[in-house]
């Protein structure tokens, strides 16, 4: 489990907003909380309308006030700025690495499209490496365990054995955090096929809608079995239709705390990231994101 969490900040109110999100997962987890600044060369004077941090004397000051007001009785939080050598997103793996951190806290603040780039680029990075996973919480739900406890958990899972390193993951959080695990397999319809796989809908409906109905019983199955396999409270189902959206209807649904997606980092991420549906379901609701990478065991 989670013993080291790490905490880029760019020194905004927008980007602290994660930070009661990561304090409450720090102290449940009973795990050491970093705060980190990549100073910039270049810097832009202002980032998202307010003072960007200039210097490293001012970041390590900012990082030092911050971090005292977060300290807590068994709550270690320490701070650390580093100069960036390549990209932000780079810097924040590296950064990772060498500070021997096992989960990033990412805030999804700023508008759509520089929250796309940017998280894209740092989940790229990160995944691609294959180390550290990454929690995406919307600054309007910090999930904080006294006043918004994680009770449901939501896992989609597709089958694959692949996607399944997200299940004892799950497991372990449902057993921390004394919540309900959702499972959940998307089988998609005639009108959501896309690509190749639509060629066949539109030819021989009928016939594809048989393969598509079968699809969902194999899924029911498969969901039998993966929760014949775990003791704590559970519940499955399978849905049809677009996996984004379905996973954001039935996390609204289950009203959902947390949503595991395992992803993969092999070579064509960038492809990946921008077609796959964890960034579609990024946009779609508002529980925090937790993205693992994705076993090829």
């Amino acid at each position: 489990m989670y013993k080291h969490l790490l905490v880029p900040l760019d020194g905004s109110k927008l980007a602290e907003a994660v930070l009661p999100a990561a304090r409450a997962w720090a102290e449940r987890l009973h795990a050491r909380l970093t705060l980190l600044h990549i100073t910039e060369k270049n810097a832009p004077a202002k980032i998202h309308g307010e003072h960007h941090l200039a210097s490293t004397r001012e970041a390590e000051t900012y990082l030092a006030a911050l971090a005292a007001t977060l300290a807590r009785p068994g709550l270690a939080v320490q701070w650390h700025v580093h100069e960036a050598e390549a990209s932000v997103a780079q810097m924040i793996v590296d950064q990772a690495a060498e500070l021997k951190t096992d989960l990033i806290v990412l805030n999804t603040h700023g508008s759509s499209d520089l929250r796309e780039k940017l998280l894209g680029n740092i989940a790229q990075h990160v995944l691609r490496e294959g180390r550290v996973p990454v929690l995406l919480v919307r600054p309007q739900r910090d999930a904080l365990p006294g006043d918004r406890p994680i009770l449901n958990i939501l896992l989609p899972l597709d089958g694959e054995r692949v996607h399944e390193t997200a299940l004892p993951l799950a497991i372990e959080l449902a057993e921390v955090f004394g919540a309900t695990t959702h499972l959940l397999n998307v089988a998609p319809t005639v009108e959501t096929l896309t690509g190749e796989d639509s060629v066949p809908g539109v030819v021989l409906p009928n016939a594809m809608r048989a393969v598509l109905d079968l699809a969902q019983r194999g899924g029911e199955e498969y969901l039998r079995r993966v929760r014949a396999t775990i003791t704590l409270a559970t519940t499955a189902e399978v849905a049809r239709g677009d996996p984004a959206k379905m996973i954001a209807l039935v996390a609204q649904k289950v009203n959902a705390d947390l949503i595991i997606m395992a992803t993969h980092g092999r070579m064509g991420l960038g492809a990946f990231w921008s077609a796959s549906v964890a960034p579609k379901v990024l946009h779609e609701v508002v529980a925090p994101l937790l993205l693992v990478r994705a076993s090829e065991a």
